[in-house]
Parts: structure tokens; C-alpha cells; sequence
């Protein structure tokens, strides 16, 4: 049965709203989280805990977590199954973890190394129930250039797809410099990958110039965006982000995802990310 042929027969309201959710003008769908690295230095001092991120999401009405692994006290079972259970039952959604990697690799046993890590990444994204991962390209080397750099990626990214989507994990790269400080070498890479699992992790602050035209062009392959305070304008200069425009920017590209609060500005945490996750909330859910 075919896409007109079940429109045909669903009632006519329920069928209208799926036609009018095509491809090329779909109804988006905004959620919000909370970035585990907005709390690097609690994570790191141990003031608090991955439990706790769980627990503050319920109390700012967040739908889910961003987990960045690199705190986390172990990669065992005794340690991830607990939390996920944790977090089931306060209905939040770890649907995210954010690794480092290096991608810019020529073939060798570097690569294989890093390939190997990411291998472990996916299996520990499958305990916690989180179906994406943050990835980074990684810094082009100075005997190379961002072409050869960008192939590499695409090398690794092509052959690291099949066993995460194996595990039903999608990768999201992220423009995070280096390799992928341009939308355009992002796009490509992700393009050239040419698989399903993988996509581009949408840092709303990472641009170093025109954040928003580059947003724009990276909104059709977004798998996750990680929502800043800051972004760069077409001078370079750092200004505050304008956030009922990027939503709209997101909602009007028809994007289904998260917004992910990342904060990495000077003020207490503890303070900061509780009002600005209000007002993320505030215009996910009015979008």
C-alpha cells in the first residue's frame, strides 16, 4: 500500500494533516534538553552528578539530556543501567551523548584506534537508550590541507555509520572548528557519507563568522542542535544569539529534534542555565 493509498483510508482530518506534513513542508517538532557540559565544572569537582542532571532536567521541565561523557565516573553497566533507569522513570529522555573524537586521520592505526573508541561510544549510547551521538571532524593537520582532511572524515564516518546504525545509533558531526569550521565543508562531508545514521550536530555558537547564514544552510541535514547564549555575527564579532530568531529559522526548516542548552558563559551555571532553559521552553513550546 502506497502513501495515497493510505491517505485514502484515514479519516479525512487525520489525512489531511499527513498530506500536508511532506517532505519539502513538513510540521516541525521541538524539544528541549539540557547540555551536561553547561555543568563541566560541577561534573568535574563532583559537586554533582549525571543523577543530578536527571533530577534538574524534571524541575526546569525539560524534555531530555545531552549527555557529554567525558565525567562520567565509568563506562560499566553498575554505572549507565542505573541511570538510564533513573531516568525512564522520571520520564526524561537521555537521548544523547557527546565524545570526543579526531576524524582527521590518514588510514593507520591512529584511525583504527579512534574507530575503535567510537565503536565503544555506540555501545554505550545503546545502554543509556540515547539514539544519537555528538561527534567531532577533529583539527586538519599541518602536513594536510581541509580537503584531504575532509576525505578523511568522510572515510571514517562512512565505514563508523554501518555499526551504528547496526545499534540504531545516528552520529551527528559537529561544527566545532578545525575541519568543519565551514557549513559548506560540513555539508559535504555529510553528503558524500551518504547514510541515514549520520547527520550534522547544529552548534548554534561554533561559527567563527555569519552564524545564521551558515545555521541556514546546515538546517536540512540537523540531527540535534545544541542551543548558545552567543553567536558571531557576519563581522566575526561575538553578540548576544537572537533565539526567537533561530527558532523560527529551525521551525520553518520543519526540524524534529532537540534544542540542547550548552552553556559556556562566565556566570554561575547553577544560575544561568535554569533561566535560560525558562526561556528555550518558552519558545520551543510557542513555536
Amino acid at each position: 500500500m502506497n502513501r495515497r493509498d493510505i491517505l485514502k483510508t484515514l479519516p479525512a482530518a487525520m489525512a489531511a494533516s499527513l498530506a500536508a506534513q511532506s517532505d519539502a513542508g513538513r510540521k516541525a517538532r521541538l524539544r528541549t534538553a539540557i547540555c551536561a557540559y553547561s555543568f563541566r565544572n560541577q561534573l568535574q569537582s563532583k559537586s554533582m552528578t549525571y543523577e543530578d542532571l536527571v533530577r534538574l532536567a524534571v524541575d526546569l521541565d525539560a524534555d531530555g539530556l545531552d549527555l557529554t561523557v567525558y565525567w562520567f565516573p565509568s563506562t560499566t553497566d553498575e554505572f549507565l543501567l542505573p541511570l538510564r533507569r533513573l531516568a525512564y522513570r522520571n520520564a526524561v529522555e537521555i537521548y544523547s551523548i557527546s565524545v570526543r573524537t579526531d576524524m582527521c586521520k590518514p588510514p593507520g592505526e591512529a584511525r583504527e584506534k579512534q574507530a575503535a573508541e567510537l565503536r565503544n561510544w555506540v555501545d554505550v549510547a545503546n545502554k543509556l537508550g540515547a539514539s544519537h551521538i555528538r561527534v567531532f571532524g577533529g583539527a586538519i593537520p599541518k602536513t594536510s590541507n581541509e580537503q584531504e582532511a575532509a576525505r578523511w572524515v568522510t572515510e571514517m564516518l562512512k565505514e563508523a555509520s554501518k555499526y551504528a546504525g547496526s545499534k540504531g545509533v545516528v552520529l551527528g558531526l559537529e561544527n566545532h572548528g578545525g575541519v568543519t569550521e565551514k557549513a559548506s565543508t560540513v555539508i559535504g562531508i555529510v553528503k558524500a557519507v551518504d547514510s541515514p545514521w549520520v547527520g550534522i550536530n547544529l552548534d548554534t555558537g561554533n561559527f567563527n563568522r555569519d552564524g545564521y547564514s551558515q545555521i541556514s544552510m546546515c538546517l536540512p541535514y540537523a540531527v540535534n542542535a545544541q542551543f548558545k547564549a552567543m553567536i558571531r555575527d557576519e563581522n566575526a564579532q561575538t553578540v548576544k544569539a537572537d533565539w526567537p530568531r533561530l527558532v523560527k529559522m529551525f521551525k520553518d526548516s520543519g526540524y524534529r529534534g532537540y534544542f540542547a542548552l550548552e552553556y559556556e558563559e562566565k556566570d554561575d551555571a547553577t544560575v544561568a542555565v535554569p533561566r535560560l532553559t525558562r526561556e528555550l521552553n518558552r519558545l520551543a513550546r510557542q513555536a
